[in-house]
């Protein structure tokens, strides 16, 4: 078995779903009282968000990246970033360590070409749904991509800072993100990527018809994919 690398903290309210999901994975695959191989770096996300929201990108990835490397020095095989907004930054900690990266959207994509979905709303903090880093990754695989109008952009964001990130379920907040869905659909997705990692812990896909993609579920299952090859 490889041993995984995950940069988590961000939050760490998803970082504990990854390890959960991680390791239930490895157990469904191999039984008994097996459990993932894997060294976890947890940031302090204050630090990470305050340069999110001034613009200071250089910074954040040189964080990570140190973290990264720290990762390789404790044996990681590969690695995983727990986040999809940090994956902004991927190239620049692809550039810095040795370790192959588990891109979040790769996989995503990957998922959805296999479903013959070729046009998805996407959901996540302002930067994932407003800026090209991810999309691009998506378009590249032949998937459109739709969004959110402005003020439900802000609504999004707002609730995965201000609520799901500090580990607060409000099932207004619930309703808005399931109205927003059903708003992506009625403009032709065929479904939607939940592309943050802790809007999962808000909305399911019992909560609604339209297909639901959680990044985190996703990302997760690759990874014991990786490490069982």
């Amino acid at each position: 078995m490889k041993t995984i690398g995950l940069l988590g903290g961000m939050s760490w309210e998803s970082t504990q779903t990854y390890y959960r999901l991680i390791n239930e994975g490895v157990k469904a695959r191999l039984g008994g009282l097996h459990s993932a191989k894997l060294v976890l770096y947890s940031v302090d996300f204050a630090e990470i968000e305050a340069l999110q929201h001034r613009g200071d990108w250089a910074a954040t990835a040189r964080i990570l990246s140190d973290a990264a490397l720290s990762l390789q020095k404790a044996g990681a095989d590969f690695l995983v970033i727990g986040t999809n907004t940090m994956h902004k930054v991927a190239p620049e900690i692809e550039q810095t360590v040795r370790l192959p990266l588990l891109h979040i959207a790769d996989a995503t994509a990957q998922v959805l070409a296999q479903d013959r979905i070729t046009r998805v709303g996407l959901l996540g903090t302002r930067f994932t749904m407003e800026q090209a880093f991810y999309r691009e990754r998506l378009e590249a695989a032949g998937i459109a991509v739709l969004t959110p109008d402005q003020a439900q952009r802000d609504s999004v964001h707002r609730v995965i800072y201000e609520e799901l990130c500090q580990g607060e379920i409000n099932p207004d907040s619930r309703q808005a993100y399931l109205d927003i869905v059903a708003s992506l659909s009625e403009r032709g997705a065929q479904a939607v990527i939940l592309g943050c990692t802790e809007i999962g812990l808000l909305i399911r896909q019992a909560d609604t018809s339209v297909p639901l993609y959680d990044t985190t579920e996703i990302h997760a299952a690759q990874a014991v994919e990786q490490a069982l090859v």
